[in-house]
C-alpha cells in the first residue's frame, strides 16, 4: 500500500512554535562567546569609546588586563555570559568599525611606503609628488631623497629613509586636511 503524498512548501508547512533545540541554544551561546573574544581583542581605547553597556565594557577591559590563563578564561566566559543580554548587532557594528579603521590605516601606510619607494627609485616621481602635493618643500624633499639614496648605496642604517617616510606622511596629511581659517583671518564676504 502506498502512502498518500503530502504537499510540502511554505504554504503547507505548519508553523513551528517549538522552542529552539538545546543544540541550537548552545551554538548561539558559542557564537556570542566568539563575538565576546573578538571584542576583547580590540584596543582598549576603542572599547572605551564604544556604545556598550557599562557592565560589558568593564568586563572586557578587565579581561584585557588579566594575564593569567585561567583567570582570563573565566573572565572571557563572563563576557560571553554578559553578551547574552546585549544587542549582538551593536557589538558586531563596533567590531566592524574597528577592523575597518585598522584596514584603512594599513592601506594608508602601504600607500606611504609605495610613495617612499617610488621616490627613491625614480627622479620623475619627485616631480609627480610635487605636482600632486604643491605645498611640499621641494628642496627638503630632494635633499632627503638624495641622502636616502646615498644611505642605501653605502649600506648605512636607514635614518634618512625613515625621515623621508615621515616627510611624505606629513606632506600628504597637510594636503588632505581641510584648511580652516584662523580666528584672526578675515572671512570672505559675499
Amino acid at each position: 500500500m502506498k502512502f498518500p503524498h503530502r504537499p510540502t512548501g511554505p504554504a503547507f508547512d505548519p508553523p513551528d512554535d517549538r522552542p529552539p533545540s538545546k543544540s541550537q541554544v548552545k551554538r548561539d551561546m558559542l557564537a556570542l562567546q566568539e563575538l565576546g573574544e573578538q571584542l576583547i581583542g580590540l584596543p582598549a581605547h576603542t572599547i572605551r569609546q564604544a556604545d556598550l553597556p557599562e557592565p560589558l565594557r568593564d568586563a572586557v577591559l578587565e579581561a584585557q588586563r588579566i594575564t593569567a590563563h585561567g583567570g582570563r578564561k573565566r573572565q572571557t566566559l563572563y563576557v560571553g555570559k554578559l553578551m547574552r543580554s546585549t544587542d549582538a548587532d551593536a557589538v558586531r557594528a563596533v567590531i566592524a568599525a574597528a577592523t575597518q579603521d585598522d584596514r584603512a590605516s594599513v592601506a594608508r601606510m602601504h600607500a606611504l611606503e609605495r610613495w617612499r619607494d617610488v621616490l627613491l627609485a625614480d627622479d620623475q616621481a619627485q616631480t609627480e609628488f610635487l605636482d600632486k602635493y604643491p605645498s611640499t618643500d621641494a628642496q627638503q624633499l630632494r635633499q632627503l631623497v638624495r641622502g636616502a639614496r646615498a644611505e642605501v648605496g653605502a649600506d648605512k642604517p636607514p635614518r634618512l629613509t625613515r625621515q623621508l617616510f615621515q616627510f611624505v606622511k606629513a606632506a600628504i596629511a597637510a594636503h588632505d586636511t581641510p584648511h580652516h581659517p584662523a580666528d584672526d583671518e578675515p572671512l570672505p564676504s559675499f
